[in-house]
């Protein structure tokens, strides 16, 4: 079957998300999510071969960078979204490959995309996008994630750099007034672009954070990922006997979704 074109914004302003090829880890420690930022900001000030400065290619509103995925509030400026995304992608693709001392494309190779063509659905995406880390267990509060651009919002924390025109949002709301809704989690059933598109799943997010903390006295799901393989694997059979999904787990435990996938064929 062949391809739906994308959907063009009338904006210019998109949701994009851009995951790894088979949902493996495009961040491995934090020089990787420094240099993803870093290729935001050469979007930013893009040059030629001879050292000119070019115009920005985009402007960012709002990122995060999750450890196999990254979501982008994006509008393009001179290219389509596609050409805009694939200039990202390569500068990090080439960049991940050389250190892994790998080859091969990095990111699935057809991103997802979504047009944002009115304020209150923008609004939205920017709680969304700076929700993620909380949704997924990673932190208890979505101020202490340090890879997304929240921080750039608030400026209680210096961010590690700052890509995102926030003056121009922050004209449109207030600080306060956005704080409190980033602050309010969204409902499930709000339908927004997502990097899990696997058929419902048995049981929530929150049910697999309890049954974690009453029989295993963890309070945070990415601590899985760091216990000895043994006990890691037996917990991991136990939460798909029990009914989570293989990337919803994979989601909230930080453990590859080949390692779990590979238990749940020998159950």
């Amino acid at each position: 079957m062949p391809r739906q074109p994308r959907v063009t914004s009338g904006t210019d302003i998109y949701h994009v998300m851009l995951r790894g090829i088979n949902r493996q880890d495009i961040f491995e420690d934090k020089e990787d999510y420094v240099r993803f930022l870093l290729c935001m900001q050469q979007m930013l000030e893009p040059y030629d071969d001879l050292g000119n400065r070019l115009p920005p290619l985009c402007t960012f509103y709002a990122y995060c960078l999750m450890s196999n995925h990254v979501h982008l509030l994006i509008k393009t400026h001179h290219e389509d979204i596609g050409a805009t995304i694939k200039h990202l992608a390569v500068m990090y693709a080439f960049y991940f490959n050389r250190k892994y001392s790998r080859a091969g494309h990095l990111f699935q190779d057809r991103f997802k995309s979504e047009p944002v063509n009115d304020m209150a659905y923008f609004t939205t995406l920017l709680r969304y996008i700076h929700q993620n880390p909380l949704k997924a267990g990673i932190v208890q509060h979505v101020s202490d994630y340090p890879w997304s651009s929240w921080q750039e919002y608030t400026g209680e924390t210096p961010a590690a750099l700052s890509l995102s025109a926030t003056n121009a949002v922050l004209k449109r709301i207030s600080i306060d007034n956005l704080r409190e809704l980033v602050d309010t989690p969204l409902s499930d059933d709000v339908m927004i672009l997502d990097i899990d598109d696997s058929p419902r799943i048995t049981i929530g997010d929150q049910e697999v954070r309890q049954y974690l903390l009453d029989h295993f006295q963890i309070s945070m799901p990415l601590e899985v990922q760091a216990l000895d393989k043994e006990q890691r694997n037996q917990i991991l059979l136990s939460l798909l006997d029990l009914g989570a999904g293989l990337r919803q787990l994979s989601r909230l435990t930080g453990v590859t979704y080949g390692v779990i996938n590979k238990l749940n064929k020998r159950r």
